[in-house]
């Protein structure tokens, strides 16, 4: 099972406490984790990815391992760790102001 940490809107939004756990099929990607993400919560379709483009979000960043993700392509293998359930993959609302 993979373990999913979402920022406290999106739990909110999704009627969820604490971590998500997801059964994904095949290898371990932002893409495919995202995707039964969607699936088991409709209501997060369009909040972490574009409806149209599947683009994340501008203020939406992927960590997992104590490294950014947010900038690897969608379908590149996620850490082992995250894989295995050992890590969580963590979707992180991002800071802005000045």
């Amino acid at each position: 099972m993979i373990r999913v940490v979402l920022p406290a809107h999106l739990r909110t939004l999704a009627n969820v406490d604490g971590e998500v756990t997801l059964a994904i099929d095949g290898e371990v990607t932002q893409r495919s984790i995202l995707d039964a993400l969607e699936i088991s919560y409709p209501v997060l379709r369009g909040a972490i990815r574009d409806h149209v483009t599947l683009r994340r979000r501008p203020f939406v960043r992927f960590f997992a391992c104590e490294q950014d993700l947010s900038h690897e392509r969608p379908d590149a293998p996620l850490p082992d760790a995250v894989a295995r359930g050992a890590e969580a993959f963590l979707v992180v609302g991002a800071m802005a102001g000045g």
